[in-house]
């Protein structure tokens, strides 16, 4: 599967880094299938006509449009620190989250500043991008701007359901009542964890204190495993 921004036309040339790609690493040749992608829900199914030193020409044979998975997935992830905040969401974009809200809790020991910032969100977006491709996702995750707590619980009190990932919560995060639609937001704690203040105002948005498990998980494996909780348990695994 490709990223292409522009799916009309009977005929697609695939060019820039994807065309490259497809040209010079995966070897496609004519006559082989490829499937394109605009990352939002519409699929141009291709076969190959020509191959350049970097470009495909693509002959389309086919269109349909994946609809948006409900209810959707929202993950606030306290930034983790080195490249572990990488990892978290090549794991979560992967096992299919929908949104991934990176969270400058008070314990985060990894700070996004000045140009710092930029740099550090735009290797998320760009590991989020390469990992839906190799998971074939027709919807790839939306990678948000960093959040502070205001944020956060704004976005809580908006949820249809709101869990926060604590390992002194007393409800499982397997028994969480769950919605047949609208946001499922779930945060999840840097290392250092979610302080107190921070479990107070998540409560008073509306968020219910979850526990993951019986072991203590990373915060860059935390969201990945809720994740599947979660997706298994309403019903889109």
């Amino acid at each position: 599967m490709f990223l292409a921004d522009d799916l009309s036309g009977a005929e697609i040339i695939l060019s820039g880094a994807e065309g490259r790609h497809a040209a010079t690493v995966r070897r496609l040749r004519a006559g082989e299938r490829v499937d394109l992608t605009d990352g939002r829900g519409a699929v141009a199914e291709c076969v190959v006509r020509d191959v350049a030193k970097d470009s495909l020409r693509l002959e389309v044979t086919g269109r349909h449009t994946v609809p948006a998975p409900s209810p959707r997935l929202v993950v606030v992830q306290g930034l983790p620190k080195g490249d572990r905040g990488e990892l978290a969401v090549e794991m979560m974009t992967e096992a299919g989250v929908d949104v991934i809200v990176p969270w400058a809790a008070a314990r985060c020991v990894t700070q996004w500043k000045g140009d710092r910032a930029g740099k550090a969100l735009a290797r998320w977006r760009s590991t989020a991008r390469e990992a839906g491709k190799q998971a074939r996702r027709f919807h790839l995750p939306e990678i948000t701007e960093q959040a502070t707590t205001s944020e956060v619980a704004a976005l809580l009190r908006g949820a249809a359901v709101a869990a926060v990932l604590h390992e002194e919560a007393a409800q499982p995060l397997s028994r969480l009542e769950l919605p047949a639609s609208g946001d499922i937001v779930m945060v999840v704690g840097p290392e250092g964890g979610i302080g107190d203040e921070e479990i107070k105002r998540f409560r008073e948005a509306g968020a219910t204190p979850a526990l993951l498990g019986p072991t203590v998980l990373r915060t860059s494996t935390a969201g990945v495993a809720a994740a599947a909780v979660l997706l298994s348990r309403c019903g889109r695994w």
